[in-house]
């Protein structure tokens, strides 16, 4: 099994010259990427005959940013790699390119941006690439800079390659702490090849998110607030060391006949007891 691009290098360093000339210049990367730009534009849900100032996180060489100019819209695209945003340049896109590691927060006025996106980034920042990196401090980071230069009805999409439950908690649980609302629109989730991840986040309060795509109409999203965290997934696992997950647990040790602690406020009580 091949090594995810992120355990191979920092960001920076994986996307030199030559990666970056060879990501551009593949056309099935190239469809790929634009697919999922149209699909984050759709769940962004931005007013209709409207041009609208959007940011571009981890824009790479701009394929992105291309389907953003050809809706009509103005973009500022950022990205940690300088040799994405050179081929960006040759390209010439017209959005505004800006030299920035997302994990250090996003420099921009509050309340500038009428919408954000992101392909194929996000996952990048759940890793320690230096020993000073703590990745939910950094996401923390990120979110929160990010919630102050939007508007607020503003929305952000983030599609990205979580590589496991934990690393969906992690993001989602910054997310929220930052002051966003919203969560995951899971499309096509039984699906090998087509199964795509996007969080969905909104600035201006907890609505209802937009649909997933799947076969025979069915929804798949998992919506997450200030008041709820994301302690299951849509298979419904629990997620490992979440309350659910410790109660799953402990139930199965009692029907096995073993020796299990009580019960506290925080693992639930038991069944006995009345809320």
């Amino acid at each position: 099994m091949a090594r995810r691009p992120e355990h191979q290098a920092p960001p920076e360093v994986f996307y030199n010259e030559d990666e970056a000339k060879k990501y551009t210049q593949n056309s099935r990367m190239i469809d790929i990427q634009v697919q999922m730009t149209e699909r984050a534009m759709e769940l962004l849900v931005l007013p209709e005959d409207t041009s609208c100032y959007l940011l571009d996180l981890g824009c790479g060489s701009g394929l992105s940013g291309s389907v953003l100019e050809d809706q009509g819209h103005v973009w500022v695209g950022c990205d940690i790699s300088s040799a994405m945003l050179n081929v960006a340049k040759d390209r010439e896109v017209e959005g505004d390119l800006v030299l920035s590691d997302l994990g250090e927060g996003m420099p921009f006025r509050a309340g500038a941006f009428d919408g954000a996106i992101s392909i194929s980034a996000l996952q990048w920042l759940c890793n320690a690439d230096k020993t000073s990196h703590n990745p939910a401090k950094r996401l923390y980071k990120f979110f929160s800079t990010l919630f102050a230069c939007l508007s607020r009805t503003a929305r952000a999409v983030f599609q990205f390659y979580p590589e496991n439950s934990a690393q969906i908690e992690l993001v989602t649980s910054q997310a929220m702490r930052a002051g966003f609302f919203g969560g995951l629109v899971v499309d096509y989730p039984h699906s090998t090849k087509a199964k795509k991840f996007f969080l969905v986040l909104m600035t201006g309060g907890d609505v209802p998110l937009p649909s997933a795509l799947g076969e025979d109409g069915e929804e798949n999203q998992v919506a997450v607030s200030k008041r709820q965290k994301l302690n299951k997934l849509r298979n419904g696992k629990s997620i490992k060391k979440s309350r659910d997950w410790i109660l799953e647990k402990k139930e199965r040790r009692r029907r096995q006949g073993r020796s299990v602690r009580e019960d506290t406020k925080y693992t639930g009580r038991p069944r006995s007891s009345r809320f």
